[in-house]
C-alpha cells in the first residue's frame, strides 16, 4: 500500500491502492466467525481469526474481502424481526432448528457505525484489515445511506435528520410509520415495496444529515478501504423525490453522491466506492462518482437470457462496462448452486471472472452451498461441499491471478458460422492482451453444441504459429495467426461447455 500525503486538516491519511479491475470476496461476519468458534472450540473473533484462515482466503488471489454486517446490530430491530411472522418464517426454512437467539439482527439496521463488540469492536476491525493488508488484501465494510435503526443515536439527537409523520400517520398506516418516545418517524422504503418495519427514513434533502453522512464515511474510512452502499439509488433527487412525495423539503441543487463522495475522496484518496444499483441507473451512478456499480442485468441475463442477450449487454461504452461489478451470487440473491446446473454455473463464473470492471464472489458459493441464510441469523444449516466446484474455483481463480485480467486491454470477439449452421449465436468470447499475455475466452451458453469461427481481434499475431493452451481442461493446440483473423478460429463446444485459451508465439 501507498501512504498518502497529508490530509486537508493536517493529519496523515491512509491511500488505499486498487487495480484496475479488481477482485472481491463477500464474507458474512458473524457467520463465519461462529463457525470459525464452533471449529476451534473457542470464541473467535476478528481480533482472534487464527493466521491459517486469512492465509486461507489470501490464497483465493482476491484483492479484497468484504466483511459484510460488522457495524453494530440493533436490539429494537431484532425486537421488531422477532415479531414479524413472515420473517420467522424465512428463518425456519433456513435454519430448521431456529431459535430466537439465532437472530441477532440485520446488518442493515445500523445501531452505530461502531464495529460490533461480538464481533470484537474497533481493535478487532483494525487487526483483520492488518492481517488482510499484510498478505496484500484491501478491505471493504457496508453503508447504508438511506435508513437507520430505530435506536440510532441520530433518533434523539437530529429528529430532522428524518421523514417525519404524525400521530395520524402512526394509527393509520402503522406498518409504514414508528412512534420513537412521541415522535413519529417513516420507516424506510424502497418505493416499489412495502416500508421495512425496523428501520427509520433518513432524509436525504436534509444539508445537516448530508455532512453528518460525510463524517460518518470519513470515519469509515479511515478503517477500510472502501464501501458498498446499499441501495445507492434511493437517494439520488428524482428517486428520493417521487417515492416522498410531500414529505420533504425542496430538491437540493446538489445530487446526494455527488456532494458526499468527493467531500470522502478528499481526505481519504484511494477509497472506493461500490454501488447496490438497480432500474438501469448503473450509469447515472457511475456519473456521480461511484466507481462501481451493480451488474444485475448481467446475472439477470445469465439466469434466464441467451447468449446473445448476454452479447447484446457486453457491446454497452467500455467506459460504463469497466465501472460494473459482476456476480452471480451475493448475500441478496440465491445460492447459485440453486440457480444454475451445474455445468451452467461454472460458464457463469467463469464469465464474471473474465470480464472487465469489479468482480464479486460469495463466501461458500465455491463449495456449492445450496441455502441462503437471511441476513438476520448468526449461524447457518451445514451442507456437504461440492468438492469438484471447489477444484473449479480454484483452478480458475489461479488462472484468472494473472495481471492481465487486472491491468489489460479486454475486447469482444467476433464469431460467425455458416448459412446451415446458426449455433455460433449460442456463444460468447472474448480475449484479455497485456503485454506477452494474451488470452481468448469461448463459452457455449445453452444446452446444445455449437460451433464458430472466432475472429481474434490482434493485428500482431498475422504471419506466426501459435501454441493454444487450454488453461482449464489442459488441451494444446497450435494454430496459424493468419487463419485466426480470418476466417477465425474454429471450435466446436458442447452444451455448456468452454475454451480458456492462452496464447504464446510458436515462431
Amino acid at each position: 500500500m501507498m501512504t498518502s500525503p497529508p490530509a486537508k486538516n493536517g493529519t496523515p491519511s491512509h491511500m488505499s491502492t486498487w487495480p484496475q479491475y479488481p477482485f472481491l470476496y463477500e464474507i458474512n461476519t458473524w457467520v463465519w466467525l461462529t463457525e470459525l468458534s464452533e471449529k476451534y472450540r473457542t470464541i473467535v473473533d476478528l481480533a482472534s481469526v487464527p493466521s491459517c484462515e486469512w492465509d486461507a482466503i489470501a490464497e483465493y488471489g482476491f484483492d479484497a474481502v468484504w466483511l459484510m454486517g460488522v457495524w453494530e446490530r440493533s436490539p429494537a430491530g431484532i425486537s421488531i424481526a422477532n415479531r414479524n411472522q413472515s420473517l420467522i418464517e424465512d428463518f425456519q426454512r433456513a435454519l430448521p432448528d431456529f431459535s430466537k437467539d439465532d437472530n441477532v439482527g440485520s446488518p442493515y439496521c445500523v445501531r452505530r457505525y461502531v464495529v460490533d463488540q461480538h464481533l470484537g469492536g474497533a481493535e478487532g476491525l483494525a487487526i483483520a484489515r492488518a492481517e488482510l493488508s499484510r498478505r496484500g488484501r484491501n478491505l471493504v465494510l457496508d453503508f447504508v445511506p438511506n435508513h437507520v435503526a430505530p435506536d440510532h443515536p441520530w433518533v434523539r439527537e437530529h429528529p430532522e435528520y428524518f421523514i417525519r409523520g404524525d400521530r395520524e400517520d402512526a394509527r393509520n398506516d402503522p406498518s409504514s410509520f414508528i412512534d420513537v418516545d412521541g415522535n413519529v418517524f417513516a420507516c424506510g422504503r424502497d418505493p416499489f415495496f412495502p416500508a421495512w418495519p425496523d428501520v427509520l427514513q433518513l432524509n436525504a434533502f436534509e444539508p445537516g444529515l448530508r455532512q453528518a453522512v460525510v463524517e460518518s464515511l470519513s470515519n469509515i474510512a479511515q478503517q477500510c478501504d472502501g464501501v458498498r452502499c446499499d441501495m445507492a439509488m434511493l437517494v439520488m433527487n428524482p428517486i428520493f423525490e417521487r417515492t416522498w412525495t410531500g414529505r420533504t423539503n425542496l430538491r437540493p441543487a446538489t445530487e446526494y453522491w455527488r456532494e458526499v463522495i468527493p467531500a470522502v475522496k478528499d481526505r481519504h484518496p484511494g477509497f472506493l466506492f461500490i454501488a447496490e444499483a438497480y432500474w438501469d441507473l448503473e450509469w447515472e451512478l457511475q456519473q456521480q462518482g461511484f466507481d462501481f456499480c451493480y451488474d444485475k442485468k448481467l446475472y439477470d441475463r445469465l439466469e434466464h437470457g441467451d447468449a446473445e442477450s448476454v452479447r447484446l449487454h457486453l457491446c454497452a461504452d467500455p467506459a460504463y462496462q469497466n465501472k460494473l461489478l459482476r456476480f452471480i451470487e451475493n448475500h441478496d440473491e440465491p445460492r447459485a448452486g440453486t440457480t444454475f446446473s451445474a455445468a451452467k454455473l461454472r460458464s457463469a463464473m467463469l464469465i464474471v471472472a473474465t470480464l472487465p470492471g469489479a468482480r464479486l464472489f460469495h463466501e461458500g458459493q465455491f463449495e456449492g452451498r445450496k441455502v441462503r441464510p437471511p441476513v438476520f441469523l448468526g449461524r447457518r444449516p451445514d451442507e456437504p461441499a461440492d468438492e469438484d466446484l471447489q477444484t473449479f474455483a480454484k483452478n480458475l481463480l489461479d488462472v484468472t491471478g494473472q495481471s492481465v485480467f487486472r491491468e489489460g486491454e479486454w475486447r469482444l470477439c467476433g464469431r460467425s458460422g455458416w448459412v446451415d449452421n446458426p449455433s455460433y449465436q449460442n456463444l460468447v468470447t472474448w480475449c484479455w492482451l497485456k503485454d506477452e499475455e494474451r488470452y481468448v475466452i469461448v463459452v457455449n451458453l445453452s444446452d446444445k453444441p455449437a460451433q464458430a469461427e472466432v475472429q481474434i481481434p490482434w493485428s500482431d499475431i498475422e504471419g506466426r504459429a501459435w501454441k493454444l493452451t487450454d488453461r482449464l481442461c489442459g488441451e494444446v493446440h497450435e494454430r496459424d495467426g493468419d487463419q485466426m483473423q480470418s476466417p477465425g478460429l474454429y471450435v466446436d463446444l458442447g452444451p455448456w461447455n468452454f475454451h480458456f485459451f492462452e496464447l504464446t508465439r510458436l515462431a
